[in-house]
């Protein structure tokens, strides 16, 4: 199974499209590794800057509708690629989040008060999260600062979870 917890990267914006997660360009890369470097790549965010600040970094925590945009599988293989299995936020492009899922990876929705409050009090500071699957609970730390918050993993994307992905569920129930 994934580690899903550690350092945690905080994008403050609703509508991180797939292009911003890995541009059209690099679409022709053969594997995912080539894709590696190209994270976030076109985000543009006050601040920001992928290079300085993804390495390291394990969990995303943003604002509505992320993934938006068209429907490519190659926006969580970049996040998977760089170590990140695990993205927060209110709301996700319904595709994007299945495709998190079919790559045995979380895509968790909190409710837009929880994330206020957790942008409020961990965002822009040096955070870490412990995600657990079996209690569906994510903990945030920062400092003597911590916080549990639930989230909900159905049936199958726990499933899928568990597995490692669909390819993986597939080959043990099929």
């Amino acid at each position: 199974m994934k580690n899903f917890g550690g350092s945690v990267l905080f994008l403050d914006r609703n509508d991180i499209n797939t292009d911003e997660i890995i541009p059209a360009k690099y679409l022709t890369e053969n594997s995912r590794e080539a894709l590696k470097p190209y994270i976030l790549e076109d985000l543009k965010l006050p601040g920001f800057e992928p290079r300085r600040d993804l390495p390291g970094k394990a969990v995303i925590v943003t604002r509505a509708n992320f993934g938006c945009g068209s429907s490519r599988e190659h926006a969580p293989w970049v996040l998977e690629v760089n170590g990140i299995n695990l993205v927060i936020a209110e709301s996700f492009a319904r595709i994007f989040r299945q495709n998190m899922y079919n790559c045995g990876m979380i895509a968790a929705e909190l409710e837009r008060e929880v994330l206020e409050g957790i942008f409020r009090d961990f965002g822009g500071k040096k955070t870490t999260l412990r995600a657990d699957t079996a209690a569906c609970t994510l903990t945030f730390r920062s400092g003597d600062t911590e916080r549990a918050v639930p989230f909900t993993l159905r049936g199958f994307e726990r499933a899928l979870v568990d597995a490692g992905g669909w390819v993986e569920y597939a080959a043990q129930h099929y």
